[in-house]
């Protein structure tokens, strides 16, 4: 969908008016006229109102759409806002396409991947710790990061620079540029106002990411949970490393109360998980950019 953002935004900068998204879909099929969506997954209004009206236009021009996804076409966007607008898009799904179950398989091979971890890549401690009276000393696992972060910045010069992407400005508030590490708290990249757009520019900036004081995630953080999921989705697209101090292990990071109710984010948070137990793995640091 960034990349579809990406073109609205060119051709409204060319003074096109009208809807830009038939253009699109012309674009698209001359570049290939079969398109494959792994993991396809609908949490943002503005998203689910876009691919209605994509997908129409790629389907009257021959386009032909692979997809795996955790959902049904009539699960997609669940309680999500506005969904009324978005069921037209679940029947043009149903009518198009042909699903195929792969639910007798229960392996997930990003998991499989993560079971042969590396040491040094996901550290416990308290993000909170520095608000008690508590020494932050005792928080251990703040000070095996901070460790390895001193082993992977030896005797370079710590500073701060800006991203650019689409107009706007990332502050990175602590890196080694020649080295290519960055470090942030959580609340830098997934309290603030930030996108797919921003991440990804950190991605392709950054070979390593220290990312500190990651909490124990609930429902009631959704928005925060919605970047995370987009943060860790581009990192991992990117062959990134990355290197957590959180509160609680990978399968406690987010917790659901049994009476939340069902949102896409739940089901999208257990693909976060399995890619973080991949991102831990000594596979992936191997095959890192």
């Amino acid at each position: 969908m960034l990349d579809v953002h990406r073109r609205m935004h060119t051709i409204r900068q060319q003074g096109q008016k009208g809807d830009s998204l038939p253009m699109i879909a012309d674009e698209i099929i001359l570049e290939g006229i079969i398109l494959c969506f792994d993991e396809f997954q609908v949490t943002d209004v503005a998203d689910a109102l876009i691919l209605r009206r994509l997908f129409t236009s790629l389907f009257e021009r021959g386009g032909v759409i692979v997809a795996t996804s955790n959902r049904t076409p009539a699960d997609l966007y669940k309680n999500g806002l506005q969904r009324d607008l978005f069921v037209p898009f679940i029947d043009l799904l149903e009518q198009k396409t042909k699903v195929v179950s792969m639910t007798s398989s229960k392996v997930d091979y990003r998991i499989v991947h993560g079971l042969h971890k590396a040491k040094g890549t996901y550290f416990l401690g308290d993000p909170f710790i520095r608000n008690k009276s508590a020494n932050k000393n005792e928080d251990k696992g703040k000070l095996e990061f901070n460790s390895v972060f001193d082993q992977l910045t030896l005797n370079a010069k710590i500073g701060s620079t800006f991203l650019s992407t689409q107009g706007r400005n990332v502050l990175v508030p602590q890196c080694v540029l020649e080295k290519s590490i960055a470090r942030f708290s959580f609340y830098d990249l997934c309290g603030a106002a930030l996108g797919a757009a921003d991440y990804l520019a950190i991605a392709d900036r950054f070979s390593t990411i220290f990312l500190e004081d990651i909490p124990q995630l609930k429902i009631q953080d959704m928005n925060v949970v919605r970047r995370f999921i987009t943060l860790v989705d581009a990192l991992y697209e990117n062959n990134v490393i990355l290197i957590i101090h959180a509160e609680k292990k990978i399968d406690k990071l987010f917790v659901v109360d049994d009476d939340a109710g069902v949102f896409d984010e739940v089901f999208a948070f257990d693909r976060t998980r399995s890619r973080l137990d991949e991102m831990g793995s000594i596979a992936y640091l191997k095959s890192r950019k």
